[in-house]
């Protein structure tokens, strides 16, 4: 009997131990390197499964930053049945919120959001970064192009009703790269903003109201009761994502595909940004020429050929908005920011205090927050296209982990190179018809549903 009891008590003990040991020992882990044949194995996967009936629709609200207004908008895709939704180990729902990158807008991720939702169940939220929408249009379409023969120019949409007009800028060309932007890139066009206008004080608000758009997108649509959020920037849209980590709580982890890093470490990379913060930055098919360029490697295509493919590719695009105000984030322009807010603070009679503290602000969007109250940065997964010649796998490993590992805490950072894909979403050719998305969404559910973030 004794002996019983001695064997039921000893059981409990190794019972409880067992329950208190680490789950993360059998946490999902990423591989180094996707065969291009893994590529298609989990493409196919993902395309045979069953389509989730989805509900998308469009949320366009307003907020209020440096005593602005701005309105905000983004594309929320969820499952018709909520039940559906995946929920993780912590028993709160998952979400994932998306951001473009670049020039465009959430359709450039309309695909991958697509996938997450119909797919996998999850509820995602793509936001458009502020002045992207054309508020005027239904169909969000830009008209016409960035630069136009008649001298007139495209400019952002802050706040629906209200029009930049031609004499609130000057235009300024550069095709020497004197102010960071690589020669690589040609002729640049930027619309320079006149002290005191709309644009200049826009040129001077929106990083705020941008960070306050993606707070407000995320209680509005992810609660903290009830979400637990997984987010994604690409490109330029990375930097931002980062930041938002820690200023979010529910917050859990970055999931990147061709995601830039904080805007520090990709100075640190050999990125830099120093033209002033007025100046806003319009792309032209030059920029589609840029990208294009990563598709035709090793294609043996005449001159005539790419030009065409450039300028059929470019009038697909330009109904987007291409015009850019985030490289003073993305590439850690602290000086620029800097006036930036010292110009907002002017505007709004702050005194010398408050403006250094809004300068701080300003100059923390480049880099992780620091100290004992502070969220730590969640674990971040990487994953780079081995033909994304913008942003890189070496990136990551030359200069990315490092700076990661640096971090007080450092936070779980890992890169997955893919054996296929280019810098853009939204390519396909003859080895990926139906492009990167599937493989990419089907990782982060195995990393998110694994336990990697935990």
């Amino acid at each position: 009997m004794i002996f019983n009891q001695l064997c039921t008590v000893t059981l409990t003990i190794l019972m409880s131990c067992l329950f208190m040991l680490p789950l993360s020992s059998n946490a999902w882990e990423p591989p180094d390197q996707v065969s291009l044949q893994e590529i298609n194995e989990n493409t196919a996967n993902v395309m045979a499964m069953p389509v989730i009936p989805t509900t998308i629709k469009e949320d366009i609200f307003r907020i209020q930053a440096v005593e602005m207004d701005w309105d905000i908008g983004v594309m929320v895709y969820e499952p018709t049945d909520q039940s559906r939704i995946p929920v993780g180990t912590d028993g709160k729902k998952s979400g994932i919120f998306l951001l473009h990158g670049g020039t465009g807008d959430w359709r450039s991720l309309d695909q991958a959001a697509r996938i997450a939702s119909e797919k996998f169940g999850y509820r995602v939220v793509s936001m458009t970064f502020p002045g992207r929408l054309n508020l005027e249009d239904e169909s969000r379409d830009w008209p016409l192009d960035t630069v136009n023969p008649d001298g007139t120019y495209r400019t952002p949409i802050w706040l629906r009703g209200e029009t930049i007009t031609p004499d609130q800028y000057d235009v300024i060309t550069d095709g020497d790269g004197n102010f960071g932007a690589p020669s690589s890139y040609g002729t640049n066009f930027f619309l320079s903003a006149k002290e005191g206008t709309t644009l200049y004080n826009r040129m001077a608000g929106w990083p705020v109201a941008f960070e306050e758009g993606m707070k407000t997108a995320m209680s509005r649509h992810f609660p903290v009761e009830q979400y637990t959020v997984y987010a994604h920037g690409h490109s330029t849209g990375g930097p931002f994502i980062h930041y938002l980590s820690q200023r979010v709580n529910n917050l859990k982890g970055i999931v990147g595909y061709g995601t830039a890093l904080f805007g520090y470490m990709n100075a640190a990379a050999g990125s830099s940004w120093d033209y002033p913060f007025h100046y806003l930055r319009l792309r032209t098919w030059r920029d589609a020429a840029r990208y294009a360029d990563e598709g035709f490697a090793g294609k043996d295509l005449s001159l005539p050929v790419k030009m065409e493919r450039v300028f059929e590719g470019w009038d697909r695009a330009k109904v987007q908005a291409n015009f850019k105000a985030e490289d003073f984030v993305h590439k850690n322009s602290v000086q620029s920011l800097s006036q930036a807010a010292r110009v907002a603070a002017q505007r709004m009679k702050l005194g010398e205090e408050e403006t250094q503290t809004l300068i701080d602000r300003y100059v923390g969007y480049t880099r992780d927050l620091k100290g004992p109250r502070v969220k730590p940065v969640p674990p971040v997964l990487h994953i780079n296209g081995i033909g994304d010649n913008t942003v890189t796998y070496g990136r990551f490993v030359n200069f990315g982990k490092k700076i990661y590992d640096a971090m007080v805490p450092p936070p779980k950072a890992n890169a997955i190179l893919f054996g296929a894909g280019v810098h853009s979403w939204g390519h396909k050719d003859d080895a990926l018809p139906h492009g990167i998305a599937p493989a990419v969404i089907h990782m982060w559910n195995d990393a998110i549903m694994g336990g990697y973030f935990d």
